[in-house]
C-alpha cells in the first residue's frame, strides 16, 4: 500500500544554492511548527501556550474586512515583540524618499525618456549592508497617505549582523540583479537568486545575508495595497505566474539571548529599538500573512498565434489593484524567453504612448526591445503618454525580416514595474547617482516621411477610385523641423 507525500512542502533542486525548505501555494491559510506539538488545537490564545512560548497576532487589514481580503498571522515566539528597549530616531538618510507629491522639493518631474546606467556598488572599504544601501529611485503617491508607490535600488555589500529591518510603509518586492539574498524572516527563511524575486509584507521583521558578496537589485514597495496574482480572463485556470510556483517558509527559530538592534523605516524616516534577544524567536505559527519567492523562469508565457501582439498585460506577474475598479496602482511584469510566431506582423514593440508609467530593469542577459544601451544593474523610464519605441536600425530590420517562428529574449529576463500613476524622480536618481542621461531623441531623425516619397503611388491609386489627389507642395521626406532650442532646422 502507497501513501501520499505532502505536495505542499518542496525542498530546492539546487540544495547547493538554496538549503531551504518551502510550503507553496499563493493566499493560502499556511501552518509551521519547528517543533511538532506546538500549535494550539482549536483556538489561537490558549491560557498557556507549550514551553512557555507566547502568543502574538500579527494583522495586516482591519479586523473586519472581507474573509477574503483578511490578513493575518499567529505567532507562537520565545519571547514577544514588545519586549524592546523603546525608540530612538536615527539621522535622516537622504537617499531614501517616501513623498512623491509635486510639492515636495526633493522630487523633480520629467516627461522626458531617461535612463540609467548599472548603479554603481559600494565602494572598496565600506561596509553597506541592506538597510544603509537603499536608494529611491522614483515614485508616486506618499505613505503618509498609504497611496502610491516607491522603486528603489539596494547596493551592498555586507551582511546584516545582529541587526533586523521592519518597514512599516508598505509590501516591499525584492527583485534581486547581482548575487543572492539569503533572508531570515519572522517566519522562516528564504534564499533568493538573481531570476526569483521576493516578497516582504509590511510589518513583518527581516534580515538580509550576502552569502555571495557585493549585491545589487530592485525593489517595488507598494503603500497601503498588497499584491495579487492578476486575473486571467478568457486564458482559464492555468497560465502566467500560478499559484503552486510560490514558495513560503517553514518555521525556524534562534535559541538567542544576545542583544539585537531593529530598524523600523517609518514614513521614509528610520527609528531603531534594541532588544534583548533574537527577532527571529518563533517557534511556530499559521496564518496568510507570509513572505514569499517565485523563480520568474517558472513563469508560462502566452501570446499571439496568429497575427499582431498581445497586449503586454500578459507579461503580468503580480498586481497591486489601485482604488479604481480595474486599474491597477502598480503591475510587476516580465519579458523572459519564448517563442514569437505572428505572421504579417511587425514583431518588436510597436511605437506606442500607453496611459501607465513604466520602468524598466535588466536582471540578465540582452534584451532587444529597448531603444538606447541597456545594461543588467541600470534602468529606464517613460511616463505615460511620452511615445516610445524602437530605433531606425531595428525598424528597419523587422520590415523586412523573414518571418519565422523564432526565440525571442533567450538567456534574458527584463522586466518592468508599472503604475497607472505617474512618476516623480527623486533626487539620489536625479543629481547624486551620477547615472542617469536622457535618451538621445536623433535616434528617431531617420524615421522620415516615406509616404511623401510614395505619393505618386497614392494619386494613382486615388485616380483609380475616382478621388482627388493629394498635393505635395513643399513637403519632402527629409526632417526638415524645429530643433530642441525652437529654431527651425535647415
Amino acid at each position: 500500500m502507497a501513501s501520499a507525500k505532502a505536495a505542499y512542502s518542496v525542498s530546492s533542486s539546487t540544495p547547493k544554492q538554496d538549503p531551504y525548505t518551502y510550503q507553496v501555494g499563493f493566499g493560502n491559510a499556511f501552518a509551521s511548527e519547528a517543533i511538532p506539538g506546538v500549535l494550539p488545537i482549536a483556538q489561537n490564545s490558549p491560557q498557556k501556550c507549550k514551553y512557555g512560548l507566547y502568543a502574538e497576532q500579527m494583522t495586516a487589514t482591519a479586523f473586519v474586512a472581507p474573509r477574503a481580503h483578511n490578513m493575518r498571522n499567529w505567532l507562537y515566539r520565545i519571547r514577544p515583540a514588545v519586549a524592546h528597549q523603546g525608540f530612538v530616531r536615527l539621522p535622516d538618510n537622504p537617499d531614501i524618499e517616501s513623498c512623491f507629491l509635486p510639492i515636495n522639493p526633493k522630487v523633480h518631474i520629467s516627461p522626458t525618456q531617461l535612463a540609467w546606467t548599472p548603479f554603481s556598488l559600494p565602494k572598496d572599504g565600506e561596509k553597506v549592508d541592506f538597510v544603509d544601501g537603499l536608494k529611491t529611485v522614483a515614485g508616486n503617491g506618499d505613505a503618509s497617505l498609504k497611496q502610491g508607490l516607491a522603486i528603489h535600488m539596494y547596493l551592498a555589500n555586507t551582511s546584516m549582523g545582529r541587526r533586523a529591518f521592519i518597514n512599516n510603509d508598505g509590501d516591499m518586492l525584492i527583485v534581486p540583479q547581482l548575487g543572492r539574498l539569503d533572508i531570515q524572516t519572522e517566519l522562516g527563511k528564504l534564499m533568493v537568486r538573481p531570476g526569483e524575486i521576493a516578497v516582504i509584507q509590511r510589518g513583518i521583521r527581516f534580515k538580509i545575508l550576502l552569502p555571495d558578496g557585493p549585491s545589487r537589485g530592485y525593489i517595488q514597495e507598494v503603500f497601503g495595497g498588497h499584491y495579487e496574482l492578476p486575473e486571467l480572463g478568457p486564458l482559464g485556470a492555468n497560465g502566467l505566474a500560478n499559484a503552486r510556483d510560490f514558495e513560503h517558509p517553514i518555521a525556524h527559530f534562534e535559541v538567542d539571548q544576545e542583544g539585537y538592534e531593529i530598524i523600523y523605516k517609518l514614513l521614509g524616516q528610520l527609528w531603531k529599538c534594541s532588544q534583548e534577544h533574537s527577532p527571529f524567536d518563533v517557534v511556530a505559527w499559521h496564518g496568510n500573512y507570509v513572505p514569499y519567492k517565485y523563480n520568474l523562469e517558472r513563469f508560462v508565457n502566452v501570446g499571439s498565434i496568429s497575427v499582431d501582439h498581445i497586449d503586454p498585460s500578459i507579461f503580468c506577474v503580480l498586481t497591486v489593484p489601485s482604488a479604481i475598479p480595474g486599474t491597477p496602482l502598480a503591475d510587476f511584469l516580465i519579458f523572459s524567453p519564448r517563442w514569437d510566431v505572428a505572421s504579417h506582423t511587425f514583431r518588436p514593440p510597436y511605437y506606442h504612448r500607453n496611459v501607465a508609467s513604466e520602468f524598466m530593469g535588466l536582471i540578465y542577459g540582452e534584451y532587444g526591445g529597448r531603444s538606447d544601451e541597456f545594461q543588467p544593474g541600470g534602468a529606464s523610464y517613460e511616463c505615460g503618454f511620452t511615445p516610445h519605441g524602437v530605433d531606425y536600425e531595428v525598424f528597419d530590420a523587422a520590415s523586412n525580416f523573414e518571418l519565422q517562428p523564432q526565440r525571442i529574449s533567450e538567456g534574458c529576463i527584463a522586466f518592468m514595474f508599472e503604475s497607472s500613476m505617474p512618476f516623480t524622480i527623486a533626487e539620489y536618481a536625479w543629481s547624486r547617482s551620477g547615472n542617469i542621461h536622457e535618451h538621445e531623441p536623433k535616434m528617431w531623425n531617420p524615421l522620415v516621411a516615406k509616404f511623401i516619397e510614395n505619393l505618386d503611388q497614392v494619386n494613382k491609386d486615388l485616380a483609380a477610385m475616382g478621388l482627388a489627389k493629394i498635393e505635395k507642395g513643399t513637403a519632402s521626406a527629409t526632417r526638415k523641423g524645429i530643433d530642441s532650442e525652437g529654431k527651425k532646422e535647415a
